[in-house]
């Protein structure tokens, strides 16, 4: 064989991202199409390829929002009050199963669960306990909750009150995106018609009285660690992002009123130049839609700005600390990316909740990006690169293809109802499965690179005992409060939703009563039904 064969041999025989898109050895001006300036234009101009903003990370940093949640309200209270210590910007909190299909911590359901996975919060008592010493006019929250994310708003704003904090002062986010819960989770409650209600009437009630929290976060994170390529998280994203602004126009919202406050969720994974074209692409397609499809004529409408988690499922219990290093790697694709917040995963997190040590390593993980790597001091510097910006281009024409086979189908709702993007998530998990198992696709430690004795790391631990005092406390809870002025409001509460009244206010007045979250849950469940899936 002469030099020059061996020289152009390849270590394989094609090379391609996870999503498919084929790379070619060496990208040139000739990949990149034609008109590129209208695409790109700069920072803070339409259509956003380069950001939102157009000083970007030179004028302020990304929020570092950590993930935290587990046990008590009291135990939570206190991780966030270390994190705060330690230099995280934003709070962002994870509740347990039982909260998050909306049981309280002594229904037999929840036996076994609570406190396991995130919080355990039942009543606004809870809630208060969550956020003592932490100044909610100060303190931006993000609230990882769907199906009862309107209850645990109101508790919210009640906590605010008790605080003196004015509503409108308010800042933080709700997740209360139950399409992906369909989709790729499963923590649903109510079906697809009144759980969309939900959601207008928080947008309607928020736009008036909470003007600066963000009233949903649309994921493709979950369904990205469901199994999803980078092409369908995009897609299924934007796909059920036009469903909630279809539903708000349908019941009289007007388009600049509500879309300011939309915001998303992205998944950030290993592959580090498809995901800063993702979120590049993403962002000038939302801008696209809200523009052209929908006539918003407020610029802060076209604005896509979104929160980055790195890849739970990409994190692996063997070898525990070579999460750091995949860690490290998504956090700088979704920087490079122009993430607007950023959880970044703890080491351990493939085994048990993080420790209060891999949780600090996971915010340094962010502090070095932020102040010792260099690269927020420029805006968006991958910008004309002819590989990321032939793939931002593949992403979005591939993206745009299942978004155009989606609306024939009727759009999102409609699709979700027939199971499609649950298969097409499901079918891209089963090939990524398969290439691992076969060795076409390398995991350091896991089908590559292993060692035989493994030594298991300290770990976080719930105990069981937790149950017993959250069961106890509620009781206590509900001999002291004024048990006629509960019924009454829940009474309140399944009027209105009997009605087409909004569901916020007569909510907030049942919380602030100590009505719990099962309680109004089950007022709803009362008019609603429960949703049992697709089958």
């Amino acid at each position: 064989m002469d030099r020059e064969s061996k020289a152009s041999k390849e270590r394989k025989a094609e090379f391609k991202t996870p999503s498919g898109l084929p790379l070619n050895q060496v990208y040139t001006e000739a990949d990149v199409a034609t008109g590129l300036e209208d695409r790109l234009s700069l920072p803070g101009v339409y259509p956003f390829t380069r950001g939102v903003q157009s000083t970007m990370y030179r004028g302020r940093l990304w929020t570092m929002r950590q993930y935290a949640g587990f046990g008590s309200a009291k135990q939570t209270n206190e991780r966030f009050r270390y994190l705060l210590d330690q230099g995280q910007t934003g709070l962002s909190t994870a509740f347990d199963l039982p909260t998050q299909i909306g049981y309280d911590a002594d229904h037999p359901f929840s036996r076994g669960e609570v406190g396991k996975v995130g919080v355990s919060i039942s009543s606004l008592l809870d809630m208060e306990t969550l956020f003592e010493g932490i100044p909610l006019d100060r303190v931006s929250t993000s609230m990882t909750i769907n199906a009862p994310a309107s209850v645990l708003l109101a508790m919210y704003i009640a906590v605010g009150k008790k605080q003196g904090v004015d509503p409108q002062k308010l800042a933080g986010t709700i997740q209360n995106d139950i399409l992906k819960e369909y989709v790729a989770r499963g923590t649903y409650i109510y079906p697809p018609g009144p759980s969309m209600r939900l959601i207008t009437d928080i947008f309607s009630y928020c736009a008036e009285h909470v003007p600066n929290f963000n009233t949903i976060s649309i994921s493709g994170y979950h369904m990205r660690e469901a199994g999803s390529t980078a092409v369908q998280e995009i897609a299924f994203t934007l796909s059920n992002a036009c469903a909630y602004v279809d539903a708000a126009l349908k019941v009289g919202l007007l388009i600049d009123d509500f879309a300011p406050r939309l915001s998303f969720f992205f998944n950030a994974h290993n592959n580090f130049l498809e995901e800063i074209a993702k979120f590049r692409a993403a962002r000038r397609m939302w801008a696209r839609i809200m523009r052209e499809s929908y006539g918003a004529k407020n610029p802060k409408s076209w604005q896509m700005r979104f929160h980055t988690q790195t890849g739970g499922s990409t994190l692996t219990a063997q070898q525990p600390d070579n999460n750091i290093v995949r860690v490290t790697v998504q956090a700088l694709a979704a920087v490079l990316g122009g993430t607007q917040s950023l959880h970044t995963n703890s080491r351990d997190e493939a085994l048990a909740l993080p420790t209060e040590t891999s949780a600090r390593i996971a915010l340094r993980t962010q502090q070095i990006i932020a102040f010792e790597s260099g690269v927020a001091d420029t805006v968006d510097p991958f910008a004309g690169s002819y590989a990321i910006e032939a793939l931002t281009d593949q992403l979005e024409q591939e993206a745009r293809a299942y978004m155009d086979e989606i609306a024939r189908m009727g759009g999102a709702v409609r699709a979700i109802e027939e199971g499609f993007m649950q298969r097409e998530i499901h079918q891209a998990a089963y090939e990524t499965q398969l290439r691992i198992e076969r060795g076409e696709e390398i995991v350091v430690g896991v089908n590559a690179f292993t060692i035989d004795h493994e030594v298991e790391p300290e770990l976080l631990r719930v105990g069981h005992e937790l149950e017993q005092t959250a069961c106890a406390q509620l009781a206590e809870l509900k001999k002291r409060r004024d048990a006629p002025r509960v019924n009454a409001a829940l009474n309140r509460v399944t009027d209105a939703a009997r009605s087409s009244d909004n569901l916020l206010e007569p909510m907030i007045e049942a919380v602030e009563h100590y009505a719990t979250l099962g309680e109004v849950s089950d007022a709803l469940r009362s008019v609603f039904g429960e949703y049992q899936g697709t089958r």
